[in-house]
C-alpha cells in the first residue's frame, strides 16, 4: 500500500516495559526548500535566492506565495507572474527550490528582504523591531463583523484534527485551519513547520484571490508566536486561537491591531488575550 505524500515508512525497535518489539513506523518527511525570486533587471532574467525553510514536501508553491506575502513582497495574486519548482537543467534537487517570477513593475528589494528575514523566535530580532516591521507592511487592521459563542470555538480543535490526514498518521505536523463564522472548515494545511503550515494556507487563498480573509476564524495546532500572529494580521484574519500559549509579543500585536487572541483552546475552555467583542461570553 503506497504512503500519502509526505509521509514515509522507517523499521523502529519499540520498547514497552520488558519487551523490545520491531515494526515499521511513519514519519513526516522533512527536506529543505529554497524559495527563489525571480526579477528582470537591465534586459535579463535573475533569479534571486531569499530564504530555505525546512518542510514537508506538498504545496510548495503555496508555501512560497504565503512567505513572500507575509514579508509584503507581494500584495496579491497580480503580482506573481509564475510560481513552480525550478527549471534549471543544472539544478541538483529542482524539487526543493520554488521560483516565483514576479508581474512587471512589481518592486522587489532584496537587501531589505535578507536583513529582515527571521524564521524562529531564537533569531535575535528584538520585539520593538519586529513590532515596527509590521506597522510598516501591515497598515490596516483586521476586518471582523462576528460575535462567536463559546461552543462553536471548543468545536474548532475537534474539526482540526478531522481534517489532519497525515498528523492521524504519524503525530508529527503542526497545522494551520481556517473557518467561517459558522464554524464550517473552509482550508486546512499541515507541515511539520507551524510557520510553513500558515504559509501554505495563506498563499492557498492569495492563488484563489480570497486576501484579506475578513470575517473568518483561524485555528493553528500549537502555540501563538509572534510570526504566526503577523501573518494572520497581514492575511486580515480578525480571530487567531491557538491550542497552545500565546507569547507576550504575540499579544502585544494582536491588541495593537485589534485582533481576537485566543489561546489554550483546548478541553472545553481556552483564555481571551485581546479583542473580547468578537466573542459572545457570558456575563
Amino acid at each position: 500500500m503506497s504512503e500519502p505524500d509526505g509521509v514515509v515508512r522507517r523499521p523502529v525497535l519499540q520498547v514497552r516495559a520488558a519487551e523490545a518489539t520491531r515494526h515499521d513506523d511513519l514519519l513526516v518527511v522533512e527536506e529543505p526548500l529554497e524559495i527563489r525570486v525571480v526579477v528582470e533587471r537591465e534586459g535579463r532574467e535573475e533569479s534571486l535566492p531569499v530564504a530555505v525553510t525546512m518542510r514537508t514536501p506538498g504545496q510548495d508553491e503555496e508555501l512560497a506565495l504565503g512567505f513572500l506575502f507575509s514579508e509584503g513582497v507581494v500584495r496579491g495574486r497580480r503580482d506573481v507572474a509564475w510560481v513552480g519548482h525550478s527549471r534549471d537543467p543544472h539544478e541538483p534537487q529542482p524539487q526543493n527550490v520554488v521560483e516565483v517570477r514576479l508581474a512587471p513593475g512589481v518592486p522587489f528589494d532584496h537587501q531589505r528582504l535578507s536583513r529582515h528575514v527571521y524564521t524562529s523566535s531564537s533569531c535575535g530580532v528584538c520585539g520593538k523591531a519586529s513590532l515596527e516591521l509590521l506597522r510598516a507592511a501591515c497598515p490596516a487592521a483586521p476586518v471582523g463583523r462576528f460575535r462567536l459563542p463559546p461552543h462553536l470555538l471548543y468545536r474548532l480543535p475537534d474539526a482540526l484534527r478531522r481534517g489532519q490526514d497525515v498528523f492521524a498518521r504519524t503525530g508529527g505536523l503542526h497545522a494551520s485551519a481556517l473557518f467561517d463564522a459558522r464554524g464550517r472548515l473552509l482550508l486546512l494545511r499541515e507541515d511539520v513547520g507551524r510557520h510553513n503550515a500558515m504559509d501554505k494556507l495563506i498563499g492557498a487563498l492569495l492563488l484563489a484571490d480570497g486576501l484579506p480573509a475578513s470575517d473568518t476564524v483561524l485555528l493553528v495546532s500549537g502555540r501563538a508566536s509572534f510570526e504566526l500572529v503577523q501573518k494572520a494580521l497581514m492575511a486580515g484574519v480578525p480571530l487567531l486561537a491557538a491550542v497552545g500559549a500565546p507569547s507576550s509579543l504575540a499579544v502585544q500585536a494582536a491588541e495593537a491591531y485589534g485582533m481576537t487572541l485566543v489561546g489554550f483552546l483546548r478541553d472545553g475552555r481556552f483564555n481571551v488575550y485581546s479583542a473580547p467583542q468578537r466573542l459572545a461570553l457570558p456575563a
